[in-house]
């Protein structure tokens, strides 16, 4: 299985936000990502978390651009974060190979840059926006309307040449139970035919199972949940997950190579 470390680029986001706010220290966090055995470095310079504040589009290029170049330039392959095309299309002159963009590739000018880079894609699945996504999230089959969302999106742009990958955004508009449907049914997105990358690492349904809905484990007590999932994950036919912790999942993800076969 392959292994996508999260380095926010910011100073609110949910679980790592502050530590790599500083371009230098992103850049040493990447690269210790890389060598703890990250296929892929995701950068990203806007938190997505709900109620995080908006960033413009020259303070979100200030904060990503030269950490995706320095990253590029030193043999980590690097994966651009946003939904601003853009960012999307300096950070690809810049060395970013992948593109994984919250919104699903709903704005035609992020397509048309992955197309002209020849980038792989993350399409992720999200109901609202950040700014409404937890506002009374609603499915009448949550499994079958993400699915059904992300193929579509798939077929187009794979249609374009384009390598798609699938998540279902855990967290992005789902409630606890949205989000456990969706994790106990990944046999159901991976038999799609794409490979289905996953983000549970440290997320708040970690920290409500491991707590309660109403006092939820802090975001630091969150990892052996984290592992649990992503293990699950990778024994459901998950090809990628992105994940805070690098050299742990590398690790667990391993062992299970081994066992599994």
């Amino acid at each position: 299985m392959k292994i996508m470390g999260v380095l926010n680029v910011t100073p609110d986001s949910f679980s790592d936000g502050g530590l790599h706010y500083d371009a230098q220290k992103a850049i040493e966090a990447g690269l210790r990502m890389h060598e703890e055995g990250a296929d892929w470095v995701d950068v990203g310079g806007e938190s997505t978390r709900p109620g995080a504040a908006h960033v413009d589009e020259a303070e979100e290029k200030r904060r990503v651009l030269d950490v995706v170049e320095q990253l590029a330039q030193r043999g980590v392959s690097v994966s651009i974060d946003t939904r601003k095309p853009a960012v999307a299309r300096e950070a690809v002159a810049r060395g970013a190979r992948f593109i994984n963009d919250v919104t699903g590739f709903s704005n035609p000018e992020m397509v048309e840059i992955a197309i002209e880079a020849k980038c792989e894609v993350c399409v992720m699945h999200m109901q609202g926006t950040p700014d409404t996504m937890q506002q009374n999230p609603h499915y009448d089959d949550v499994v079958g309307e993400v699915g059904a969302f992300l193929v579509a999106r798939a077929k187009a742009l794979s249609a374009a040449g384009l390598k798609v990958w699938i998540d279902p955004g855990i967290g992005f508009g789902k409630t606890l139970s949205h989000n456990i449907s969706l994790i106990r049914h990944l046999d159901r997105l991976v038999a799609t035919g794409y490979p289905v990358l996953l983000g549970v690492s440290r997320k708040a349904l970690i920290g409500k199972i491991l707590g309660t809905v109403e006092n939820p484990a802090p975001v630091e007590d969150r990892i052996e949940g984290s592992l649990a999932m992503e293990a699950f994950a990778q024994l459901h036919g998950v090809a990628m997950v992105r994940v805070h912790d690098v050299r742990a999942a590398r690790r667990v993800a391993t062992v299970i190579d081994v066992l599994h076969g």
